[in-house]
């Protein structure tokens, strides 16, 4: 099976080329990116644990979920697909923000990524892949702040940067 190909940006997320995804990990090459964001009508969001076999972050409280785009798929085409494959349904996206942030692993890797932030509402519970995610929870906005301040270690760093510097975006009450 050929390895997932990331696709390779710049500042201005313009592609520039494909990587194979592990590559663009060792060599912290700035590849495109997206996270999706959860929320029913409690305006709670949906958090997913990340399965304890990931090569990094694994069992750490993140968003909905996240990937990579690939070539010639909308951010939109992509958050539904990775929905779907990690959470087990799909729902309507929209886009809101888009920032590049670089966070390096204690295995040697380093995320260097051109996030897109997409949003979505959905009221049921997920039927998670276990191969992807461990657990999930719908949590408000506000209890996550305090959480992330008290418990850090809990988190993926790109959760922490989103919510550190984007919560207006992402806070939609």
């Amino acid at each position: 099976m050929n390895e997932e190909q990331v696709i390779l940006v710049d500042i201005n997320d313009n592609q520039i080329g494909l990587m194979p995804k592990m590559e663009a990990h060792e060599k912290a090459v700035l590849h495109r990116a997206f996270s999706v964001f959860i929320f029913n009508t409690k305006n709670e969001l949906m958090l997913q644990q990340r399965a304890l076999n990931k090569y990094h972050s694994p069992g750490l409280w993140t968003n909905t979920c996240c990937s990579h785009q690939r070539d010639g798929e909308s951010n939109i085409k992509a958050g539904k697909r990775r929905l779907l494959e990690e959470m087990g349904f799909v729902t309507e996206l929209e886009e809101s923000i888009s920032f590049i942030y670089k966070a390096p692993f204690d295995n040697g890797l380093t995320e260097h990524e051109y996030d897109h932030i997409l949003l979505g509402y959905y009221d049921k519970a997920p039927n998670i892949n276990p191969d992807e995610v461990a657990s999930w929870k719908w949590m408000h906005l506000n209890d996550i702040k305090i959480d992330i301040k008290q418990n850090p270690k809990h988190y993926t760093e790109w959760f922490k940067i989103i919510f550190d510097k984007f919560y207006d975006h992402i806070n939609i009450n």
